[in-house]
């Protein structure tokens, strides 16, 4: 008997050195990764060419853009069309650049981004956690509301906004941006709310805390992610929006895109690509640089409130 313990031992640890134990290890280029990160590659030249014509084209003068090589570097670095564009480009009757567009921008994006998302998280937390007779049916509504395309109540908001007399003001801009982003949001937030244990609310109420005493003291400090989320999404849409700060403004109100449509599109004078291009990147690096740097807090809201309800 122990011969042939000794034999099956012997025999099992003969067995255990045949080879390695455990999944294959994948090869780097297997033709799955090859395809996945060819992919990856083609897409991220897609969207950066232009980003990469856009800033070598706005560091040359226009001697250099003219001999037509709109990929080479630029051979003499100048930031003279950056500081055209910002200081004294000429947007219709103005002469000063964008940087009357930008602190309109700036008046405008803050207080609507702060008023939307007040509003919304205390709907959504209420849909969420106060349901109460016909909340479902005006979530519902709410909801509708957001797949309406927002041209077709251009007119009718213009009509509301003169007779209470803050057409072409900024404070009528700001209410229009607070409307259109309150579907939406309150949808994010009703989703995020809804994800959370309910056993804190629950427990909360058995200790005697109220509407508001729950939502700011627990709701709130659990909720930044999608705060974050919110914040980013009110801002890309605001700070890029062209239609409603055109249309719902005077020219001394206009916002950095109307601002930038004049620059582009002007039809006096010599064209110059190079301050078209910086004008161009100096409209867009707000939204940017708001996405680099809170990018990671956005991953993580939309994929807690956006997908759960």
């Amino acid at each position: 008997m122990p011969d042939t313990i000794a034999l099956n031992t012997t025999t099992a640890t003969a067995k255990s050195f045949d080879g390695p134990n455990g999944a294959k290890p994948k090869r780097v280029l297997s033709p799955r990764n090859i395809m996945l990160y060819g992919t990856l590659f083609v897409a991220a030249a897609y969207y950066l060419l232009p980003l990469y014509v856009m800033i070598v084209t706005s560091l040359k003068g226009m001697p250099e853009i003219r001999m037509g090589n709109i990929f080479s570097p630029p051979m003499e670095i100048t930031f003279e069309p950056w500081v055209k564009a910002w200081a004294t480009a000429c947007t219709g009757l103005n002469c000063d650049g964008l940087s009357r567009g930008f602190w309109n921008s700036v008046r405008i994006t803050v207080p609507s981004v702060i008023v939307s998302i007040a509003i919304a998280s205390v709907n959504g937390y209420a849909l969420a956690n106060w349901r109460f007779k016909g909340s479902e049916l005006f979530f519902s509504i709410l909801v509708v509301g957001a797949f309406i395309p927002y041209q077709v109540m251009i007119y009718p908001i213009v009509i509301v906004l003169r007779e209470l007399g803050i057409y072409g003001t900024l404070t009528g801009l700001i209410i229009v941006h607070s409307i259109f982003g309150m579907p939406i949001l309150t949808l994010l937030f009703r989703n995020y709310f809804a994800s959370l244990p309910q056993e804190l609310f629950k427990a909360a109420r058995i200790d005697g805390a109220g509407f508001w005493q729950i939502f700011l003291k627990i709701m709130v400090p659990m909720s930044l992610p999608i705060f974050v989320v919110a914040m980013i999404l009110q801002v890309t849409g605001i700070w890029n929006d062209f239609l409603f700060g055109v249309v719902f403004t005077r020219p001394e109100y206009y916002p950095m895109t109307v601002q930038l449509n004049n620059i582009v599109n002007s039809v006096q004078g010599v064209k110059e690509y190079n301050v078209n291009m910086a004008a161009t990147i100096l409209t867009g690096l707000v939204p940017l640089v708001v996405y680099f740097v809170s990018g990671r807090l956005f991953v993580r809201g939309i994929a807690a409130g956006a997908v759960k309800g």
